[in-house]
C-alpha cells in the first residue's frame, strides 16, 4: 500500500488525496449498496477498479457519466464466463487490499472468485460481501429488495402516520444506511485488525443486520416501555405535534422538531401562539390533537419561504422542506460546499471531512471504453497481464480510451 498521506506518485491516480489514498479496491459490479460503498472508498482516496461483467442484467437508466455512484473509479470489462475471466479478477485480488461483491450467496464461488479463491492468492485481502439477507439463514438464497428487508426488521412497521399504512422511505434506510455503510464500517474495521494480525478476513454485511442495528434506539425504548409498537404514536415518528411536518399556504412544508422546552417556546412565539389560552401544554398528551390543529392552522396562513424567514436565526427547530433541486442552493450547504458542481449539475461532495488528509472531488464516472484495460492492469502490476489481455476475457480498449 502506498503512503496513506500522499497517495500514488505515478499513474492515473497520482495526486489523489484523502485518508485512504494508496488503498487498492476491486469492486465486482452490482447495483445499489456495494457500488455506493466502493464510491465512498474512492471518495476517500482509494484506487477502485470496478469489474463489469459482460452481458450483465439490469442497469440503471442513466448516462454512465452521470452515475455518481461510479465516480472516482476505473472500469474494466471482464467476461467471467470466459475461461480466463476469473484469472483476471484473481490477478487483481492478488494486488488488492479490499474486494467488494454484492452477488447472491454462492455466485462468486461458482464464478471462481469467491473468498477462498481470492484469499488463496492474497491472505491479507479483506473480502467484503454485501447482501440483503446475509450469507446464511433460511432466506439467504431468496430474492429481495430494500422494502422487503425493512419489512422483516420492524423498521417499515414503524414508519408512517398513526392509523395509516407503513410508508416506504427512500433506500437510504436499507440499501445505503443498513447496507453500504455497514459494509464500509466492516471493511475498515477488518483493515485495522489486519494491521496487527497481517491476515485478511471475510466481511458478511447484510442489510437486515445493519437496519436492525440502526433500530437500536427504538428497540431499547420499546424494552423500557417508552415506545409504543404503533407507528405515528411516538415522540419522533410524527406522534407528537411538535415533531412533525406542516403544510404552508403555498403547498410547501415546514419540518418541526421542537422537543426541548426552549425550542418549543421559540416555535410558539414565531407562530404567534405563545399567549394562546386555548393551546394545551406541551406534554398534555390527551390534548395533542388540539395542539396539532392549532399548529397546522398557523402554518397554513403563510408560505413556506415566509415561515423560513420568520424562523431564520431562531432556535425553534423549524426549517423549510427543500426539494432536490433547491437543497444545493441553500446558503448553509453552499457555504460548507456540501454539494459541488460537475458539468453544470449538482453532486454531493465527499463526506465526512478530515483536517489533514483532505479529500478532493473524484474523477467523473467512467463509461465502457473510457479506461484502457492494459493501463489498468499495468498500473496494478497484475501478473501475466499481457496474456490476460490477449486471451479474450478482458473487454478491448475502444476508440477514445485515455
Amino acid at each position: 500500500m502506498a503512503d496513506p498521506t500522499t497517495g500514488p506518485t505515478t499513474g492515473p491516480t497520482a495526486g489523489r488525496t484523502g485518508p485512504l489514498a494508496g488503498l487498492r479496491v476491486v469492486e465486482l459490479a452490482g447495483l445499489g449498496p456495494a457500488p455506493f460503498a466502493a464510491m465512498f472508498l474512492a471518495d476517500q482516496g482509494a484506487d477502485v477498479v470496478r469489474v463489469e461483467r459482460s452481458g450483465a442484467g439490469f442497469t440503471m437508466p442513466v448516462d454512465p457519466h452521470r452515475d455518481t455512484l461510479q465516480r472516482g473509479k476505473r472500469l474494466l470489462g471482464v467476461d467471467l464466463k470466459h475461461p480466463g475471466g476469473a484469472e483476471v479478477v484473481l490477478g487483481l485480488a492478488e494486488r488488492a487490499d479490499v474486494l467488494l461483491e454484492g452477488y447472491r450467496p454462492g455466485v462468486a464461488e461458482r464464478l471462481g472468485v469467491g473468498p477462498d479463491d481470492c484469499r488463496a492468492r492474497n491472505p491479507a485481502l479483506i473480502y467484503g460481501r454485501m447482501t440483503g439477507w446475509g450469507q446464511d439463514g433460511p432466506l439467504a438464497q431468496r430474492a429481495g429488495h430494500d422494502p422487503n428487508y425493512l419489512a422483516l426488521t420492524g423498521a417499515l412497521h414503524a414508519i408512517g402516520r398513526e392509523g395509516g399504512p407503513p410508508q416506504l422511505p427512500l433506500s437510504l434506510v436499507g440499501d445505503f444506511g443498513g447496507g453500504a455503510m455497514y459494509l464500509v464500517s466492516g471493511v475498515l474495521a477488518a483493515l485495522w485488525e489486519a494491521t496487527r494480525s497481517g491476515q485478511g478476513q471475510v466481511v458478511d454485511a447484510a442489510i437486515v443486520d445493519g437496519v436492525s442495528h440502526l433500530m437500536a434506539s427504538p428497540y431499547s425504548l420499546l424494552a423500557g416501555g417508552a415506545w409504543r409498537d404503533e407507528r405515528g404514536t411516538n415522540l419522533i415518528d410524527s406522534g407528537a405535534p411538535f415533531v412533525d411536518v406542516y403544510a404552508t399556504a403555498d403547498g410547501g412544508h415546514m419540518a418541526v422538531a421542537a422537543l426541548e422546552a426552549p425550542f418549543y417556546a421559540e416555535l410558539l412565539a414565531g407562530l404567534g401562539l405563545a399567549d394562546d389560552p386555548d393551546l394545551p401544554g406541551q406534554w398534555d398528551r390527551p390534548r395533542w390533537p388540539v395542539m396539532r390543529a392549532r399548529l397546522a392552522g398557523a402554518f397554513a396562513t403563510r408560505t413556506r419561504d415566509e415561515w423560513a424567514g420568520v424562523f431564520t436565526g431562531v432556535d425553534a427547530c423549524a426549517y423549510p422542506v427543500l426539494s432536490l433541486t433547491e437543497a444545493p442552493r441553500h446558503e448553509h450547504l453552499r457555504a460548507r460546499g456540501t454539494f459541488v458542481d460537475r458539468d453544470g449539475h449538482p453532486e454531493p461532495a465527499p463526506a465526512p471531512r478530515f483536517s489533514r488528509t483532505r479529500t478532493t472531488l473524484p474523477s467523473s464516472p467512467p463509461a465502457p471504453g473510457d479506461d484502457d484495460p492494459a493501463r489498468v492492469l499495468g498500473d496494478w502490476d497484475v501478473p501475466r497481464a499481457a496474456e490476460l489481455l490477449t486471451g479474450g476475457a478482458v473487454a478491448p480498449a475502444t476508440e477514445g480510451d485515455h
